[in-house]
């Protein structure tokens, strides 16, 4: 948390996309952060964007992602462009010296990935990518139950989903739909939340094996609108996933262990802003399977979970600011590993649902 004596982050928002409608006002509710400057590669969209959104009259207006980067009252960039863009300019953020906070999914790809992060250590700075319910508090009790050896017990099967029924407009416009812009489709932008979540129940210990399910749903430019996959593990520890824009709205994780069960309805955006909550089942019989019934966990926050994730990225860069700390590798190793599992799930779609190895990666 910051103090009164803290200088809080200078935050700037490179691109003025809808999600950076609600970053912007968590880096307002974030106590060490603020927003610095906006750039989009229109001056008037990005003093329209500012305006729209209450952006103090001391913010910063640029009508280039070029002068943004020149910007030195900037300490880091937000970075909400379509993911074709994000190899480009974020690796010049980096060579710029601006820390980064980049969109999900980071890469086209994990070569694209590696590129940038390559770029992050060379220059100092530190990389995160924006997957916020990973800083939600009830992330925090989730590990918590799921690494409890008593209560949990042995992972065997988790199931995570993200789907979002979108209308024809979207199907036909949205930049989520364009090859050349976010070519994954809801695989990137949904199924990045699924798999990120089925990796953290296995403490991000990537799987052994990844295959796409049948059925997938590509647009006729080839990008995916709906796709499942099972991952699995060395010791029988298996995972599905699904993501898609056909389905109505789903956020749901379940994971079966050896005592307990878990469940989450709503891990992506929880129903509430200020408390979210879940559910577990401890040891039941086979012949009475509800003699332990489920329990509802609920947890608070006292701020919503994007502005958590802009206070520890914007802690984060103040420890390499102020104190000559190093960046944090936790956060880009975990999204390397899902990256990993996005590019292997993309292949295995290609390759008409081919099991695709990911030992050695």
């Amino acid at each position: 948390m910051a103090t009164v004596t803290d200088t809080p982050i200078r935050i700037g928002v490179m691109g003025c996309a809808v999600i950076a409608r609600t970053v912007s006002r968590a880096i307002d509710l974030a106590p060490n952060a603020t927003i610095a400057a906006v750039a989009s590669r229109s001056l008037e969209k990005a003093k329209t964007f500012a305006t729209a959104n209450g952006y103090q009259q001391s913010v910063k207006i640029h009508g280039s992602y070029e002068s943004i980067l020149e910007d030195p009252d900037v300490d880091a960039l937000y970075i909400p462009l379509p993911t074709s863009l994000h190899v480009e300019w974020a690796i010049r953020a980096a060579e710029s010296g601006k820390h980064i906070l980049v969109e999900k999914p980071v890469a086209m790809n994990v070569s694209e990935f590696d590129k940038i992060v390559a770029a992050c250590e060379k220059n100092g700075v530190q990389i995160m990518d924006g997957t916020m319910w990973a800083h939600h508090p009830r992330t925090a009790k989730l590990k918590e139950f799921l690494f409890d050896s008593d209560r949990f017990g042995q992972l065997k099967n988790i199931n995570s989903c993200f789907s979002l029924a979108v209308d024809e407009d979207f199907l036909k416009n949205n930049i989520r739909v364009k090859p050349n812009l976010d070519g994954l489709g809801a695989l990137g932008d949904l199924g990045w939340y699924a798999i990120r979540a089925a990796l953290f129940a296995n403490n991000f210990e990537l799987p052994k094996i990844v295959a796409a399910s049948p059925g997938t749903v590509l647009n006729e430019s080839g990008v995916i609108l709906s796709c499942g996959a099972s991952l699995s593990w060395e010791d029988g520890r298996t995972a599905s996933i699904y993501c898609s824009f056909l389905a109505n709205v789903g956020m749901e994780i379940t994971a079966v262990g050896t005592n307990g069960t878990l469940c989450v309805q709503d891990f992506v955006i929880p129903f509430e802003e200020t408390q979210a909550t879940f559910t577990t089942c401890l040891k039941s019989g086979f012949n009475d399977p509800w003699v332990s019934r489920p329990t509802e966990h609920s947890v608070k926050t006292e701020i919503p979970q994007e502005a958590c994730m802009v206070r520890e990225f914007a802690r984060l860069v103040g420890e390499i600011k102020n104190k000559g700390a190093k960046p944090d590798g936790f956060w880009p190793n975990i999204s390397r590993k899902t990256q990993l599992v996005v590019d292997a799930i993309k292949e295995s779609v290609d390759k008409n649902c081919q099991q695709i190895s990911l030992s050695g990666r």
